[in-house]
């Protein structure tokens, strides 16, 4: 363990034995060692244990730049951010320096200069992994001297002659140097911008306006693009596209389970939460409106369907729930069938449908929440083992629910309905919460109506089931 308090210049630093890597070796050599220990790699990554990070691993390994394909919430960021785990904790760099120079190899003329005054007692500080880091979004509006540099007028008018490479202001990319830089969407950037970055991707330098300045970089570059951008030769400069080393494409989840797990882990939590009871098939059905949306030929393919979809439907049924608690005064926050409704406002505005036309949404909403709910029911229920509760409708029976009926009508409603009793203790573990029961009778009946077994009314008091 180094002691990075004691090691203040380059002679205490040369003294103590300790090596610069570059930060492609130092990536790899970190990643080799988290592989051995069983470690996991990529921390809050779900459902590309066996797909996307092999690749990137791989990648990683071979020490080439990398680009990650894929529609909207993907998780291409997040994972990009997670290389810097990949990061030693500290790197030594000469103080003071802009681009985080080696303190055995300073290549700007500052620290050149600073070193010639000085020698190895030039003083150095200790750079955390967490600076190391530079991500830029790519927006037309991007200039070469945002990302490189320029001429710094205030340095000129201090005396310094334009040939002097100190008027140099760097851009991000060399104060980046030594660290991981991150262009997202890609193909936004202008094309004249894609060509500047050309012999930061293949010789390692930048050069800065017409001066004959080589800042031989070392920065690990990884990118993010939609598809479809990226195929557009339009778009893109196919020489910059080559200079890439792995091309990897990401993907929504595959599994349901993936689609909940990360719905569990990124929905916003707070301190009273103890009271909340969420039953696992509310969470698939959610988890499989968001997979029909992806399958749906009303909604624009091209632009995806986000996992963000997932969370913020998840976040909206629960406040749901949590509301009616409140006004009711109950104990438990379960949510319920008739909560999807409210899901509406979470889901506009984060799809994109093949057509517009005034109040469309709301109606592709609906329908998703009904095939995502009837594929649910179908795989928890046969209609073989509901005849009972079905033969109480056709006897007369009925039953009146809705988002803000109190959990307290639901124990003896499902009494009184020949069969419910039964199903709902079975879909509960016998679970007696009346706000549990509650949820558990509003799935059962809704997934028998739109089994086309029992007819529904919604009106302003709430969804009434008869045959």
């Amino acid at each position: 363990m180094i002691d990075y308090s004691s090691l203040r210049t380059i002679d205490d630093l040369r003294n103590s034995g300790y090596q610069v890597r570059p930060v492609r070796e130092e990536i790899r050599n970190n990643l080799i060692a988290r592989i051995r220990a069983e470690e996991m790699v990529f921390p809050g990554i779900i459902g590309f244990e066996e797909s996307v990070i092999p690749q990137l691993e791989n990648a990683i390994l071979a020490g080439q730049d990398v680009i990650l394909l894929g529609e909207r919430g993907q998780a291409k960021s997040r994972l990009i951010r997670g290389l810097v785990g990949l990061l030693d904790e500290y790197i030594p760099k000469i103080a003071g320096c802009e681009i985080n120079d080696n303190p055995y190899h300073p290549i700007c003329q500052a620290c050149r200069n600073r070193v010639a005054e000085y020698g190895d007692y030039t003083p150095i500080e200790w750079l955390p992994r967490e600076e190391r880091y530079s991500e830029k979004l790519a927006t037309p509006d991007i200039s070469i001297a945002d990302l490189i540099g320029e001429i710094d007028p205030i340095k000129v008018a201090e005396g310094h002659y334009l040939s002097d490479e100190l008027v140099i202001h760097y851009g991000l990319v060399p104060r980046t140097n030594r660290g991981i830089f991150c262009i997202n969407e890609l193909p936004d950037l202008a094309e004249r911008i894609q060509v500047g970055l050309f012999n930061l991707m293949e010789e390692r330098d930048v050069q800065i306006k017409g001066y004959r300045i080589r800042l031989p970089l070392d920065v690990y570059v990884v990118s993010t693009a939609n598809p479809e951008d990226y195929t557009n030769r339009g778009r893109i400069v196919t020489p910059l596209k080559d200079r890439y080393g792995s091309q990897i494409h990401t993907h929504y989840p595959r599994d349901l389970r993936d689609e909940i797990s990360i719905m569990d882990q990124e929905r916003n939590r707070f301190p009273d939460e103890e009271r909340l009871v969420v039953p696992d098939y509310m969470k698939f059905i959610l988890a499989e409106i968001t997979s029909q949306a992806r399958l749906s030929s009303e909604i624009n393919q091209r632009s995806g369907v986000s996992v963000r979809v997932s969370i913020a439907n998840y976040e909206t049924v629960l406040s749901n729930a949590v509301r009616r608690s409140i006004i009711n005064g109950e104990e438990w926050a379960c949510p319920r069938v008739s909560d999807l409704s409210y899901i509406v406002a979470s889901f506009a505005g984060k799809i994109e449908l093949e057509t517009f036309e005034e109040g469309r949404e709301s109606r592709v909403t609906d329908e998703l929440t009904r095939r995502g709910l009837l594929r649910v029911f179908g795989s928890r229920f046969s209609l073989e083992d509901l005849e009972d509760v079905i033969m109480a409708f056709d006897m007369g029976q009925s039953a009146l629910t809705g988002s803000d009926r109190p959990a307290a009508e639901y124990p003896a409603l499902v009494e009184s309905i020949d069969g419910l009793a039964d199903a709902v203790a079975g879909l509960t573990g016998g679970d007696r919460r009346p706000e549990v029961i509650a949820a558990a009778a509003e799935f059962i009946l809704e997934g028998l109506h739109l089994s086309r077994r029992l007819n529904c009314n919604r009106s302003a008091d709430g969804y009434r089931y008869t045959r």
